[in-house]
């Protein structure tokens, strides 16, 4: 049993006992969260697609913590002009445990 469902603009195909590394949520470590935007399920070889959501169908899940990506290096650099700028980024995430889905 799988689903595809929307969380914070993005789209996981999850299952259950699976870990899903988001965009930043609010709430805590330990917290459930649940996500009511479920694009697509399949169940026992059934699969069933929404229009654009399925009613009725959820996914919970439980908040593990929250952490960061790998840095990305972004480098800006003109030719001859003496301009060079380095600069990081980290991306905050937040790991997700996906405990049931629901249809």
């Amino acid at each position: 049993m799988y689903a595809i469902v929307n969380i914070a603009g993005k789209q996981f195909k999850v299952t259950k006992d699976q870990f899903v590394y988001a965009p930043k949520l609010a709430g805590e470590a330990g917290a459930s969260v649940e996500f009511d935007q479920v694009l697509l399920a399949e169940a026992k070889g059934t699969v069933s697609v929404g229009a654009p959501l399925l009613a009725g169908a959820k996914v919970s899940g439980k908040i593990l913590g929250h952490v960061k990506g790998d840095k990305v290096i972004v480098f800006k650099k003109k030719r001859r002009k003496g301009y060079k700028k380095k600069n990081g980024h980290r991306q905050d995430f937040t790991k997700v445990m996906i405990e049931s889905i629901t249809l």
